[in-house]
């Protein structure tokens, strides 16, 4: 049986009742949801009529959606680097904005070549990693790299795996730790890494936005950091260069106004090269800093 409706004035109806700037590409992904198919069959498509079954599916969506719920959530995967990554109510939801760590990272790091030997020495740490976004991110583009990937939630961290796995991704290992309090080898010794990145909560306990938008469905845990927001940059910060290898970086995502504190803060604890890089809106988002202490190493 099939509605009144077609495939256009469903979508421009759900359009037209979210109201917000991303409304029709919102109501466009959770149509496709419903219907099993991609964006040039919907283009294509646009005419034909929407079967009744399918229309009160996407209405459920819809709905679900004016109740504030995050496309993400509903969907259960989000995109992120050309990951298409699983997302529940225990991760974060990954954003573009991300992604301006995982090139910080990749930055660092030499492509292969035949004549580098170097790589099996090379290794990324990912603290609070969530869908674990970032650590897979650098290890599908840095294959020869070993990463490690934190977190302290037991289910961010099954999320993790379980993308891991869906994306045949087998050169990042898991760890359940509270920040660096797990990182420990066989002899108890510190584990050390060459990139130390992480995107920690930064977001002021008191900010309004917190019980706003998409934001009211995402783990407070992985937003929220005390008064300032920077409660676990400094803890972070503090801890980095027992866990650094000579010469290793500490790559951070904050908030766009943050970038001065956390760039004093690194300074403080006796980082070096300090310096912060823009996302893709113009706004500082990531500041990195080296560790000065000199061994022989292949880091620049």
């Amino acid at each position: 049986m099939t509605s009144s409706y077609s495939v256009k004035s469903s979508l421009l109806g759900a359009a037209a009742r979210l109201n917000s700037e991303e409304a029709g590409y919102e109501a466009q992904l959770l149509l496709q949801a419903v219907l099993g198919v991609n964006r040039a069959w919907i283009i294509s498509h646009a005419n034909d009529a929407l079967e009744t079954l399918s229309n009160i599916a996407f209405e459920a969506l819809i709905n679900r959606r004016l109740n504030g719920e995050p496309v993400a959530y509903i969907l259960g995967h989000r995109e992120f680097y050309g990951l298409d990554l699983l997302v529940t109510p225990d991760t974060l939801i990954p954003r573009p904005d991300t992604e301006t760590l995982v090139e910080a990272a990749l930055a660092k790091i030499p492509v292969a070549s035949a004549h580098n030997h170097l790589f099996d020495e090379i290794s990324v740490l990912d603290l609070g990693t969530g869908t674990g976004a970032i650590a897979l991110a650098i290890a599908k583009n840095r294959s020869e790299v070993l990463v490690t990937a934190v977190d302290f939630s037991l289910g961010a961290l099954e999320v993790a795996k379980k993308n891991a796995q869906n994306l045949a991704i087998l050169n990042v290992k898991f760890v359940l730790s509270h920040w660096f309090d797990g990182l420990v080898d066989e002899s108890n010794a510190c584990e050390k890494f060459d990139i130390i990145v992480s995107n920690p909560p930064y977001i002021e306990q008191t900010d309004i936005h917190l019980s706003q938008g998409d934001l009211r469905f995402e783990p407070i845990f992985a937003l929220a950091s005390g008064k300032d927001g920077l409660d676990d940059i400094r803890q972070i910060i503090d801890n980095c260069l027992i866990h650094l290898k000579p010469q290793g970086w500490l790559m951070l995502e904050h908030g766009y106004h943050q970038a001065e504190s956390v760039a004093d803060l690194m300074a403080e604890s006796g980082l070096t090269f300090i310096a912060t890089i823009k996302d893709l809106g113009g706004n500082d988002r990531v500041t990195i800093g080296k560790n000065p202490l000199i061994v022989s190493t292949h880091w620049d």
